[in-house]
């Protein structure tokens, strides 16, 4: 960390003193430096004040569905089917857009684009909502707020992330909007949320190739060409998609669930759970491997291991 600090600092004077380049005062550049200092050593409870004052400017800038809204009820009720998510402060709203997307903020803020609804049953957007969780939960969200705010400070030349509310300008939040958006998850993140996507499937009673059918929904759109311009955030941010579906496939198969010629899936592992979800879409007979049905886990964040992000012995 320490040779990563000095090069951050020893970039930012060299840029100050070189002639040929954009003249910068050296004063910005040393408090540039201190700003990677400090996002470095940002607080969590600082992240959560950042990620809130953007959304709070996200959220002006975008179309928020009221809550008597009939896409706000059903989003409303695909969350209500989340049991085990009491330790975590979330709230929750839907954008007015054609956009196919959801997120989640490092301060328990979800926002699911209605542009995704229209194209996913409620089993499939509780499985991006769990995927988005994933990333909340395993702090992959935290990490790239501080990450963004790193490189944004620099520009700004800001020593310090205040703690005062709305005390961060529009154009630091728009870039910071910015930075973010040009950012993807690792491919080793991506893969820990959809498993923590799918341990939430199986621990709910939900059809635990959800996260599978979801992925394919999104290959299915981006091979029509007029769906391109909707699906490039989701897909610049959610890379090797065709992989992950075929992973979550196999997890869900080498859990004792197997998919059917109709699409619905089934277990062998004794007495299921009969789960079909309030569109009608993908009947499906759900039962863990080990039998116990248990669904009220913990969610704790992932391993990075095979058999998933959350484990039914405990959640971006």
């Amino acid at each position: 960390m320490k040779k990563l600090l000095f090069g951050i600092i020893t970039l930012l004077f060299m840029t100050a003193s070189c002639s040929s380049l954009k003249v910068v005062n050296q004063n910005a550049a040393i408090q540039a430096g201190a700003a990677a200092v400090q996002a470095l050593t940002i607080s969590d409870s600082q992240i959560v004040s950042l990620c809130r004052e953007y959304m709070a400017q996200t959220d002006k800038e975008n179309t928020v569905l009221p809550a008597s809204n009939e896409y706000s009820q059903r989003l409303n009720r695909i969350m209500n089917r989340f049991k085990n998510i009491g330790n975590l402060d979330l709230n929750y709203a839907v954008y007015q857009s054609n956009t196919v997307n959801a997120f989640a903020s490092g301060d328990g803020s979800v926002r699911v684009y209605s542009g995704l609804m229209d194209v996913m049953s409620d089993d499939e957007l509780f499985a991006v909502i769990g995927h988005e969780l994933g990333h909340f939960i395993n702090k992959d969200v935290r990490d790239a707020y501080r990450t963004a705010y790193l490189v944004v400070a620099a520009r700004y030349g800001i020593a310090a992330l205040s703690d005062v509310a709305g005390s961060i300008s529009q154009g630091f939040l728009g870039d910071l909007g910015q930075q973010l958006a040009s950012a993807a998850y690792s491919r080793r993140q991506e893969t820990q949320a959809d498993e923590t996507a799918f341990q939430f499937c199986i621990t709910n009673n939900v059809d635990p190739f959800a996260m599978y059918h979801a992925l394919n929904v999104l290959l299915r759109l981006n091979s029509n060409t007029g769906s391109q311009g909707t699906l490039a955030q989701m897909f610049s941010s959610h890379p090797d998609t065709e992989k992950r579906a075929e992973h979550i496939k196999q997890m869900a198969e080498e859990a004792g669930y197997h998919l059917n010629n109709s699409g619905s899936s089934s277990s062998t592992s004794g007495t299921g759970v009969s789960v079909t979800p309030s569109n009608g879409s993908h009947s499906t007979t759900i039962t863990p491997s080990n039998g116990s049905g248990n669904s009220n886990s913990t969610v704790t964040p992932s391993s990075g291991n095979s058999q998933g992000g959350l484990k039914t012995s405990k959640p971006n």
